[in-house]
Order: structure tokens, then C-alpha cells, then sequence
């Protein structure tokens, strides 16, 4: 125990929602975070940091499942100051996406711009809405993440946002 929190380290898994739901049945209700895999004993310092990042930012997602995985709290945790989630998105989300071609980008940031909106998109960047499905699909298969779907939608938002700051800032 830690204070009132429960702190759990448990090896054995490549599911770590599996192993909290096993875990949560006894205890209150309240939200339940699991951190990332990580390959060892050393490493669950990062994983036990992300878990309780996570537990922070759940207030945000009022909706979040329980247990919920501390990946999939990354824009609340990002929002709340986490310096790890903010680098894990622009990382993961923005640099595979800048990788892979402005066309992508673009697509992406102007879909989100027009309320998800294909042809919305489409008349935005005078191209056909299949032109802006494809695009949409790769940016799934690059990152991950389904532009169509709310939830993934708003994580690449706040990677869109986190990845042009870091863009931004002047090179020391």
C-alpha cells in the first residue's frame, strides 16, 4: 500500500488489463490504471510512473473503463503535464506521421479541422473523398490510432498539437 493506493507489480502477463481485473474485484470502486509492459524489474520505475500519471488524468475521462491502461490516458496525461505522455505522443504519433509524408499531415489536421468531415476534407484540399479515405487509412496503419473513431480522433489532435509546439520551439 502506498497511502490509500494500492500498488501492484506483477509479471508473468503480456496483458496487463487482464491481470488488474483479476486483481480490483475486493477493492472500492474508483479508477484502476495499469502501467505499460516493460522488460524488467528496473523498468517498472517508468511503468509505476505512467500508472499513477494515468490515475492523476483520470479525472479528465469521466468515462474511462476500469481498469483503464495508462496508454490510453496519453492526451489527459499530456494535459495534466505528464512530460513522458507528452513525448510518447509527439514520438509515437507525430514523428511516424511527419515520417510518412506532409500529404498525411495535412490530411489528417484539415479531417479534424471539418468535425471529421470526408468531404469536407476533401473540398478543403481539392482532392476526391476516396483520396482523403486512403489517406486516413494510412494514418492508422502508421500511427495506430483511427482518425474516425472519437476517441483516437482527440489523441491525434493533442499529438498534432504537441508535435507542431515541439516543431516550433528554437533549436539550443
Amino acid at each position: 500500500m502506498l497511502g490509500a493506493r494500492l500498488v501492484v507489480i506483477a509479471g508473468g502477463s503480456d496483458n496487463p488489463l487482464a491481470v488488474a481485473r483479476a486483481l480490483i474485484g475486493p477493492y472500492a470502486a474508483g479508477p484502476v490504471v495499469a502501467g505499460p509492459i516493460v522488460p524488467d524489474l528496473l523498468a517498472a520505475t517508468r511503468s509505476a510512473q505512467a500508472a499513477a500519471a494515468g490515475l492523476k488524468a483520470c479525472a479528465a475521462w469521466q468515462d474511462a473503463p476500469r481498469p483503464v491502461l495508462a496508454d490510453d490516458l496519453l492526451p489527459e496525461r499530456a494535459m495534466a503535464g505528464d512530460p513522458a505522455a507528452r513525448q510518447q505522443l509527439v514520438e509515437e504519433i507525430y514523428r511516424p506521421l511527419e515520417e510518412a509524408g506532409s500529404a498525411l499531415l495535412e490530411t489528417l489536421s484539415v479531417y479534424l479541422e471539418q468535425a471529421s468531415s470526408l468531404e469536407g476534407a476533401a473540398r478543403m484540399l481539392f482532392v476526391h473523398p476516396n483520396t482523403v479515405r486512403y489517406r486516413l487509412r494510412r494514418v492508422t496503419d502508421v500511427t495506430g490510432w483511427s482518425p474516425s473513431d472519437v476517441r483516437s480522433a482527440f489523441t491525434l489532435r493533442i499529438a498534432l498539437i504537441l508535435g507542431r509546439l515541439a516543431d516550433g520551439e528554437p533549436q539550443s
